[in-house]
């Protein structure tokens, strides 16, 4: 089977490429620098090299691209790899900007959400016209017409920041992203016809196992924005090109959960800085420290037992998409 083929494969090619692509990034001195809301403990990783993505991409070239050429890669499993190279791509620039200044601060929100929606609307258009000329704009069975594309975009760019966002331990976005794409390219294998988005998510799927051998706990190497919003445009682009929005939003939910966590501390935490004043607002925090994954180190769970609680969560919510598909 092509799939499992382009599986191992990437996950072979993500594990030789990844100690010389390590050795490179050290010497070239890309090294993280620990974010200032991220908890004290974390003090400890400031050094480890960054940018492991491109171990990811790398391997999930080299696996993805020899079975591709060697059973033949229709439109949409070329529009779908071009969408996370492409998000790894503006996910590269933002490392290189956070390295050159010395810390942790890349491409300013806007920018980087100006780019995003950018090659979103541009993987819309090839998606309307290009791949699929008669795509199916229903969700759910409810005919969406025009709207249907805004509403893909918000998938993409928003599942690609929520990818980033959980990416804050070790080997959390990682294992729940391969996970994930695990079980979205047992989705599309119920796809009549050829079989190229599943090729694309099972490569996905064994290139993040490769960058998890560097990347478990304690990490040799993060992923860095160039992998973390990469994985999640795969993702959405997958289930838009494949008729699994649904299913794929189940299966990712955590990523989901760990954005609205961001989004209710920072709500909360507005609205009561204005009522009440800054003071307040700080000591009455909805989480002790946002993304979740944080608040629940606050609460003093071990690193990686939040990690594996999180995998496991994956599992369950992959498996109900499974069930729903």
């Amino acid at each position: 089977m092509p799939a499992a083929l382009a599986f191992s494969m990437s996950l072979l090619a993500a594990i030789v490429l990844g100690q010389p692509l390590l050795e490179w990034l050290r010497a070239s001195g890309v090294r993280q620098h620990v974010s200032e809301d991220a908890p004290e403990r974390h003090s400890t990783k400031q050094g480890t090299p960054t940018m492991g993505g491109l171990i990811m991409l790398a391997g999930a070239a080299i696996g993805g691209g020899t079975v591709g050429l060697a059973y033949g890669m229709t439109g949409a499993g070329v529009a779908a790899f071009l969408l996370i190279v492409s998000f790894g791509a503006v996910g590269a620039l933002d490392d290189r900007l956070s390295l050159r200044r010395g810390k942790n601060l890349g491409l300013k929100a806007r920018e980087k959400l100006a780019l995003q929606v950018v090659l979103a609307a541009a993987f819309a258009v090839a998606a309307a016209f290009l791949v699929s000329p008669k795509h199916d704009t229903t969700v759910a069975g409810l005919e969406l017409g025009p709207w249907y594309w805004p509403l893909a975009v918000v998938l993409i760019v928003g599942l690609s920041n929520a990818t980033n966002l959980a990416d804050g331990l070790d080997g959390l976005t990682a294992g729940c992203s391969a996970i994930a794409y695990s079980g979205t390219a047992l989705m599309t294998l119920t796809i009549v016809g050829p079989q190229s988005l599943a090729l694309v998510a099972a490569t996905m799927a064994g290139s993040c196992l490769g960058l998890l051998w560097f990347g478990a706990h304690p990490a040799q190497v993060f992923m860095g924005d160039t992998g973390s919003l990469a994985l999640g445009a795969g993702l959405a682009g997958i289930a838009l090109l494949g008729k699994t929005e649904i299913p794929v939003v189940v299966a990712t939910l955590p990523f989901w959960v760990e954005t609205l966590s961001v989004m209710v501390q920072v709500t909360v935490f507005k609205w009561r800085k204005r009522r009440h004043g800054v003071e307040y607002a700080r000591s009455h925090r909805v989480l002790r420290r946002a993304p979740l994954h944080h608040h629940f180190e606050e609460c003093g769970h071990p690193e990686t037992r939040i990690v594996a609680r999180f995998w496991v969560a994956s599992a369950l919510c992959t498996a109900l998409a499974l069930a729903v598909r």
